[in-house]
């Protein structure tokens, strides 16, 4: 260790508090770098985790190949596992109850298939040949059906077929004309098969499916060249060449058709197309705005250390000391401070998001029920990408305070000049300034200005701090509100629709729905969709405009009506700010437009927008799709909303009217179209309630989406945790940076106050111009941060609309927080380290030359 080294070391030594302030600092950074990369991987872990036990495990789905394609995908180098399916179709379930659900639904799997999909044996075995079936336990309760094992089933298993409709899928609800089924199987084939086991009801299957799962075996061994299967596989890889190699793979081989597995590949940061985009440009904003906020805030501790050893280090060049050694002196002070701090600032970021883990757990079980837990997930490469972020961030840290050490003179540091150049035009104020504030404030600002350096580095601080506050918490709303537009928006577990030619649920049936066990709340709408509008081709955005044609300047929007029960309407016109009494009057019909709509372009961007700009007292055309396109009424919109009732959601270029019973019944007088009514509901048990509305023998179709709105609350919910722990960090460093900046220029400024204090400064006049520089420091602050906020938002923006798109929010409330929270914590700030200050004994301040 050379001689300068060991001055550094001493002078680190010496300063106790100035070191123990850039360790802290340091630290804070390195484990705030650490709790995100940590709580990155986590996420994604537990993701990849909780889609696979729910959905199973596979990367690429080849559909339809013959025996030579399968062996080329067996034997292609980046095939992990390979499994092999077959959908046999569907059979007639002899003797089933359940109206909606006749069928049982065969599908094939070979032995991998049986471990990577999340089958559930409940009792016997699964298959092991091809004539031996296993079937879902929930037939004997759901459709009154019993079978036991070793039960040998005779099945014509065909395709379902329907009028109009072909090649219907397990996932497309049953057909039904006048309250009866309308469907019937083609292409059947004689098949018989022992059971040998029962299965739990498998998480893929929804609950309005027309069959019960029953699985049977397929050996990939026994497939012949005129026969075909689906290969799905498990990748030994999963990175960003996924797409690519399973395309050249199926042009080689002859494949029809494959499909990747987006709902799992996504958690692994393998995503095409504009997700792709949207993603890579986040991550890159993100960690831009964590690396400048880590670097402000070591920056400012190097470089008030090497102010305040400008000295020394003049001293050091008065005895021969060159200008590399000097340099190399603050390097190796940030080697030190890096050597202790990043692995403190690295354990301390995992004990923090460790500890904070199992608090979560406990409360995402308990709220959405999440089957696996959030573990602390420490990759090597994420381990590695913690040490390079906070190695590169000390060293950009350090250079500018390293340049600036070996540029001091020995004459200039001993007499200190270089740090405060005063001339009477850079320290003149307005005269305004004191006789509006008085003479602390013209002090307080003339001490900002004499000491610019460190007034920079403090309004630095606090812009930097503000950008990424703001720069945060409009990510955060962003990140939700593009969650929220890719979700269905389903806001109900249960919709029940009337079958046959009368499609209105009357009020016994309705009471007797609503009264079964597990109930919570209810909404019955009465509906009409046979309406559209005409709206203006100028009214309608570029960008926007429906796929369709306009027809003489002017575009047709279809136009659902609703009609709420009186008690769902009140509340729900309070909530959207209008007059029920508005409302009631059939003689001048009134109606609440939900002007949003949802909708994928050609490039399969998801686009929420306002779809036909309806506006407060505007008077509506609808027409009637049975009456020559002539209007048969016309509205008067009470209010534009873009809030949704319980069971509406929005669609594709449709739009919902929301109006009372009486206005509805006067609407449907003009037009030869019959209304439907829909009852939506949310349960504590959704299964059972479907259950029981089943056993009701009533024509009724029921719709349980408590799955998939489940999963939508559970992916919003982990998605908040990841994002509010992202912003209480990013708010704890930005108020450490605060802190740290202001403690230390004011405690560098000893000297100065002192000599205040000795010509008579009160301690009332010296706090009345500490509050000053306060003021001063926030408006300058505000004035910078706010416009560059405005622009980094604008970017996540842009990059957000790679994948979705819907309007620009301004986050009001945020800025709102943000100006009163930069005052009250540079106030705070200076008020805490002038306590210090004035408790120094003047002379000892005076003469004072270091901290």
């Amino acid at each position: 260790m050379n001689i300068i080294h060991k001055l550094t070391l001493r002078h680190l030594m010496k300063n106790k508090k100035q070191t123990l302030v850039t360790v802290i600092g340091v630290m804070i950074s390195v484990a705030m770098v650490t709790a995100v990369i940590t709580l990155g991987s986590s996420f994604l872990a537990l993701m990849q985790k909780q889609t696979i036990q729910e959905y199973g495990e596979w990367h690429v789905l080849y559909k339809n190949v013959n025996k030579d394609q399968l062996e080329a995908i067996k034997q292609d180098a980046a095939t992990q596992q390979l499994i092999t399916s077959k959908e046999r179709g569907f059979a007639l379930l002899q003797g089933s109850q359940n109206i909606n659900k006749p069928y049982l639904f065969i599908k094939a799997f070979n032995t991998q298939g049986f471990n990577n999909f999340p089958i559930a044996l409940s009792e016997g075995r699964l298959p092991q040949q091809a004539n031996e079936i296993v079937l879902s336990e929930a037939i004997a309760p759901n459709a009154k059906v019993t079978y036991r094992i070793g039960d040998r089933l005779t099945l014509d298993v065909g395709q379902r077929s329907n009028p109009g409709d072909t090649d219907l899928s397990q996932n497309e609800q049953l057909r039904f004309i006048d309250g009866k089924s309308s469907e019937t199987l083609i292409h059947t084939t004689t098949e018989t098969y022992t059971v040998v086991g029962f299965i739990k009801r498998p998480s893929w299957e929804q609950t309005w499916a027309p069959g019960y799962t029953a699985l049977t075996y397929v050996d990939e061994n026994m497939v012949d060249t005129n026969k075909t299967v689906d290969a799905s596989v498990v990748l030994k890889k999963v990175d960003g060449t996924v797409f690519a190699h399973a395309n050249d793979l199926s042009t080689k081989n002859n494949i029809s058709s494959f499909k990747t597995n987006e709902s799992l590949l996504r958690y692994y940061g393998v995503m095409g197309g504009g997700l792709g985009k949207t993603y890579n440009s986040l991550f890159v904003i993100v960690v831009l705005v964590i690396v400048i906020g880590s670097i402000s805030l070591i920056y400012n501790a190097f470089a008030i250390s090497v102010s305040e050893r400008s000295r020394y280090l003049g001293m050091l060049s008065s005895v021969g000391a060159t200008r590399r050694q000097k340099r190399n002196s603050v390097f190796f002070e940030g080697a030190v401070i890096g050597v202790i701090s990043i692995p403190l600032g690295v354990i301390c970021g995992l004990i923090g998001i460790g500890i904070t883990f199992r608090f979560i757990n406990s409360m995402l079980e308990a709220a959405i029920g999440v089957t696996e837990k959030l573990t602390l997930v420490v990759t090597p490469s994420s381990l590695a990408m913690m040490c390079l972020i906070s190695i590169v961030t000390i060293f950009i840290s350090t250079y500018l305070p390293a340049q600036k050490a070996s540029k001091i003179s020995a004459i200039d540091a001993i007499r200190q000049t270089t740090d405060i150049k005063l001339t009477g035009k850079k320290v003149k104020t307005s005269k305004l300034v004191q006789r509006l504030f008085g003479i602390e404030a013209e002090f307080g600002l003339k001490n900002l200005k004499r000491n610019k350096r460190r007034y920079h580095a403090t309004v630095f601080s606090l812009v930097i701090s503000i950008v990424l506050f703001l720069s945060v918490s409009f990510f955060t709303s962003n990140l939700q509100k593009s969650l929220n537009v890719s979700q269905k928006g389903y806001n109900f577990d249960i919709g029940v629709y009337k079958n046959g030619e009368v499609a209105t649920l009357d009020e016994r049936l309705v009471k007797s729905i609503v009264s079964l066990e597990g109930v919570t709340e209810y909404s019955l709408i009465k509906q009409w969709s046979g309406v559209f509008t005409w709206v203006a081709e100028k009214s309608v955005p570029e960008g926007e405009k429906p796929p369709w044609d306009p027809d003489q300047g002017r575009y047709k929007y279809h136009i659902q009506v609703n009609a709420l029960s009186e008690d769902k309407l009140k509340a729900y016109a309070q909530k959207v700010g209008t007059d029920y009494a508005k409302l009631t009057n059939p003689a001048h019909p009134t109606a609440i437009l939900i002007d949003v709509m949802k909708y994928k372009d050609e490039k399969n961007k998801i686009i929420e927008t306002r779809a036909i700009q309806g506006r407060v007292g505007e008077m509506l055309d609808l027409v009637s799709s049975d009456s020559n396109e002539e209007s048969v009424s016309k509205v008067e919109l009470a209010a534009v909303t873009d809030q949704f009732p319980m069971g509406l959601v929005p669609s594709s270029f449709e739009v919902h009217l929301v109006v009372s019973e009486p206005v509805f019944d006067q609407l449907m007088k003009k037009s030869k179209d019959k209304p439907f009514s829909s009852l939506y509901l949310n349960s504590k048990d959704p299964l059972k309630t479907q259950q029981n509305i089943e056993e009701m023998k009533e024509e009724l179709a029921v719709r349980n989406l408590f799955q998939e709105r489940q999963r939508s609350e559970q992916i919003i919910l982990l998605l908040s945790v990841f994002v509010y722990g992202f912003v209480a960090l990013i708010t704890a460093l930005s108020m450490a940076n605060i802190l740290n900046t202001i403690s230390t220029s004011i405690a560098l400024r000893k000297r100065e106050f002192a000599m205040l204090r000795s010509v008579g400064m009160t301690p009332k006049s010296f706090n009345k111009m500490i509050n000053y520089e306060s003021i001063f420091y926030g408006i300058k602050a505000l004035t910078y941060g706010l416009p560059i906020s405005a622009v980094i938002m604008v970017l996540i923006y842009r990059a957000i609309s790679y994948s979705f798109s819907y309007g620009f929010m301004v986050p009001w409330t945020s800025i709102l927080y943000v100006i009163a929270a930069v005052f009250v914590i540079v106030s705070l700030s200076m008020y805490y380290a002038s306590i210090r200050v004035k408790k120094a004994n003047i002379i000892d301040a005076l003469k004072q030359e270091n901290l």
